[in-house]
């Protein structure tokens, strides 16, 4: 397995024994240090009433002080410490979760990719190859002088092609393991040739067979309906006599198999009276390389590609088809939120603790009840679109949040905070607009809190208690 595919390097996972330990190490150590401040101040308190033990009026005044300061700092304490721990533990649960969204999105896109994996089919052009005596001067040294020598040599030319008319038959099945794509493909060309040479009669007509294929059989080339034969084993080049300006047509005819793409590469030549018909018996099927049929039919069963240069033609990339596969959007959508998580816990935490009183109990159903639904998107989300799931649970959310607040006022205090604090932040975290989302998000909340302490629009009485 790739690197890529074991999830989000950096991370901490909890399903990573080595990595557990080292955080319940780290743990211990800041739970000490915390208990040892507190104690330290405790005994500080205890040093300075030992020391002003004799004016009992003054002791009295700075213990109640000091005592009631202590007292609130503990409980601040307590607050503080439920809340730094759910915000550890929960980025710990959303790393995981996000690791593991992470690998399962990159297994799925793996798998979609191993569904085309393969080589390509690759049909190339034929090429017409003569080859003429062609004059060349040299110099040489001969007794001592240099002399001038006037010799042949034989130099490789080649000869356009006249006309292609090319159909191809693609059909597609799997691989014997089911895995990839295969093709099986039931090709037909036929090529014009006219020598419009003077001096030129011999010559080879090289039909190689195509690039990629794992099977070729029926392989076949016709001039005029006569079969030509191999002359060496490897070699496609059949030689024949043209007579200036006549002449010859060409048939060449295989089945194939390979992978999930074939094109047509026209190996740098203009190609004269071009018509290449490819007909795909299976869907989702597309073009390749960019070059625009000239006609494009399509049934529910097929879907035929026609390019037509009357005149001629010159490509750089082939033409072609391939399987077109659904493409995979919005890959990194759910880590990314996974990841932000504590934050937007952070955030709603904060919006419920400045608009209602909250207590150690209902904090901690509070945490259960946002993580437990970010861990219900987590999974859903693989199986419907995650902006419908998160619709779904916000509703549940709000639902159950409603039962934070003691009475009708503070209910819909906790409401306005949970959609400002939570509903909105993750719904813009799986929207693309996700900046515009947020913003309106904290706009929502400044405007809530405002409203709540500066001005009479909207307040409930300190007696208010959560339950």
């Amino acid at each position: 397995m790739s690197s890529s595919n074991q999830g989000i390097p950096g991370l901490p996972d909890l399903t990573h024994p080595i990595e557990l330990i080292q955080f319940g190490n780290q743990l211990l150590k800041a739970s000490i240090l915390l208990v040892f401040l507190v104690i330290a101040l405790g005994v500080a308190i205890a040093l300075i009433s030992f020391a002003l033990r004799r004016h009992q009026e003054d002791n009295m005044i700075f213990l109640g002080e000091w005592v009631v300061r202590y007292s609130q700092l503990l409980r601040g304490l307590q607050h503080l410490t439920l809340i730094l721990v759910l915000l550890v533990v929960g980025f710990f649960l959303t790393s995981t979760l996000g690791n593991r969204y992470h690998h399962w999105e990159q297994a799925k896109v793996v798998q979609i990719a191993q569904t085309v994996a393969g080589d390509k089919l690759e049909q190339t052009a034929p090429q017409v190859r003569y080859v003429i005596q062609e004059p060349f001067t040299y110099n040489n040294q001969v007794n001592g002088k240099i002399v001038k020598v006037n010799d042949t040599r034989e130099v490789t030319r080649f000869l356009s092609l006249a006309g292609s008319q090319i159909q191809v038959k693609l059909e597609q099945n799997t691989d014997v393991q089911g895995r990839s794509a295969v093709y099986r493909i039931d090709y037909s060309a036929d090529y014009k040739v006219v020598n419009r040479l003077q001096n030129v009669q011999s010559f080879f007509f090289e039909a190689p067979p195509p690039d990629g294929y794992s099977l070729l059989s029926n392989y076949k080339v016709e001039r005029s309906g006569t079969r030509l034969e191999l002359v060496n084993p490897g070699d496609y080049g059949f030689p024949f006599s043209l007579q200036p300006g006549e002449t010859a047509n060409f048939r060449v005819t295989y089945q194939a198999q390979g992978g999930p793409r074939w094109v047509y590469n026209a190996a740098g030549q203009i190609l004269s009276n071009f018509r290449l018909t490819a007909t795909a018996n299976f869907t989702p099927v597309e073009f390749a390389s960019g070059i625009v049929p000239k006609e494009i039919k399509a049934d529910r069963r097929s879907t035929q590609y026609t390019w037509i240069f009357n005149d001629n033609v010159s490509v750089k990339n082939p033409f072609g088809v391939f399987t077109n596969t659904t493409p995979i959007r919005n890959t990194g959508i759910m880590p990314r939120l996974l990841l932000l998580s504590p934050v937007l816990f952070l955030w709603w935490i904060l919006l419920l603790y400045l608009s209602v009183p909250m207590s150690l109990q209902n904090v901690a159903i509070a945490s259960g009840m946002f993580f437990a639904c970010i861990l219900t998107l987590t999974y859903l989300a693989r199986f419907i679109n995650p902006e419908l799931a998160w619709t779904m649970i916000s509703l549940i959310f709000l639902t159950l949040s409603w039962g934070l607040g003691a009475n009708r006022s503070a209910s819909i205090a906790v409401i306005i905070c949970s959609i400002a604090g939570a509903v909105l932040p993750v719904c813009g975290l799986l929207v693309p607009f996700s900046g515009l989302t947020l913003s309106g998000a904290s706009l929502l909340s400044a405007v809530w809190l405002a409203v709540r302490h500066w001005y009479t629009w909207y307040s409930f009485s300190p007696a208010d208690r959560v339950k």
